[in-house]
């Protein structure tokens, strides 16, 4: 049997930035995943470092703002371990609203053209927020290569299977052998529920298009309406996005979903008219019952991190900083209590 100070299933952006931060104390961590590393929500994020955007849960204010601090920090580090670069797209979004929030200043029509030339106008208010976003293959491409020169053991293609707590360690089943740690964390999103029945989480399918827009009609920021999001990609590309959809886990990209989305953003920013599709998919994206991630210790030396649905790149550095912190002996320097498994019923074992 094989053993280290912390186990991990899944090795999306929430398990391997917990991951980073563990090996950072010194800890022996080893990833499994199911498929590759960074290959399910991860992979398919628009990137957007969202933590302003109005309709967002208020209960993610404090764990947006903690990740948003960290995330310099960590994507430099991440740079620097992997040798690949993560550059930064966009640093400023244009957000539609239908409610203003409380003292939000309103772009003129002068002004949002200026960023969006274009754009319309109609059914919203338009404000502008000072956010960051970045091509998410890029941190795809780069966080897994971090990892493995931290020092973390990362096992892709191998399924957790079933996770026994006992007194001191945790024995893991998997689909190559048997593993014991003295901690565990799951961290595999939609597929949470696989090793804890009682997790209130499943898929909420996205589909996404990657366009291609010729010409000098282009755009330096993000265009974020209620229904669509227009993301720049660099030279003429151009990522839209997404549906929400209770599918299960089918994998399948409906041509009519991505037809309606890209009727959607052609609305919002008209000279799209003119773009092509170049590339279209879909993710799963793991939402809990009531939206919010679930971020909680289940028994003695088991944690769970899942839920974070739209929201998983802007969280992963924060979520990882807390979880660091608490599966080490430390109090986390958030309150997690918005997150915690006893807001559901029935509920797992809390501690």
């Amino acid at each position: 049997m094989n053993r280290g100070d912390v186990a991990i299933a899944g090795a999306g952006i929430i398990g391997l930035t917990t991951a980073l931060e563990l090996a950072a104390t010194g800890c022996s961590v080893t990833v499994f995943d199911q498929n590759e590393a960074m290959s399910e929500a991860s992979r398919a994020a628009a990137g957007m470092l969202a933590g302003a955007d109005p309709e967002n849960p208020t209960e993610l204010r404090e764990l947006s703002r903690l990740s948003l601090t960290l995330y310099s920090e960590f994507l430099a580090r991440v740079e620097s371990l992997s040798g690949k670069s993560i550059p930064i797209r966009t640093t400023r979004t244009v957000q539609g609203v239908h409610h203003l929030p409380p003292g939000a200043k309103v772009l003129t029509a002068t002004e949002l053209q200026a960023l969006a030339p274009g754009a319309n106008t109609s059914g919203c208010s338009f404000l502008l927020l000072e956010e960051q976003s970045f091509d998410a293959w890029d941190l795809a491409e780069s966080l897994p290569a971090a990892a493995r020169s931290a020092g973390i053991q990362l096992r892709e293609r191998t399924a957790v299977l079933s996770v026994r707590a006992g007194k001191s360690d945790v024995d893991l089943v998997t689909t190559t052998g048997t593993f014991s740690a003295g901690a565990f964390l799951n961290a595999t999103g939609a597929w949470a529920p696989i090793l804890d029945h009682a997790l209130p989480v499943g898929p909420r399918k996205g589909h996404l298009l990657t366009v291609e827009l010729p010409g000098e009609a282009q755009m330096q920021c993000v265009l974020r309406s209620p229904s669509v999001y227009v993301v720049p990609r660099g030279g003429i590309r151009y990522t839209i996005g997404s549906t929400v959809e209770d599918a299960g886990f089918d994998r399948t990209v409906d041509p009519l979903r991505i037809q309606e989305l890209f009727f959607r953003a052609m609305d919002l920013w008209p000279p799209l008219r003119e773009a092509n599709i170049a590339e279209t998919w879909v993710g799963f994206r793991p939402g809990s019952e009531d939206g919010l991630p679930i971020i909680d210790r289940t028994s003695e030396n088991c944690w769970v991190a899942t839920g974070h649905f739209r929201n998983g790149i802007l969280l992963g550095p924060g979520t990882g900083r807390v979880l660091g912190q608490w599966m080490t002996g430390r109090q986390p320097e958030i309150d997690l209590s918005p997150f915690r498994c006893g807001r559901f019923a029935p509920s797992p074992a809390s501690s």
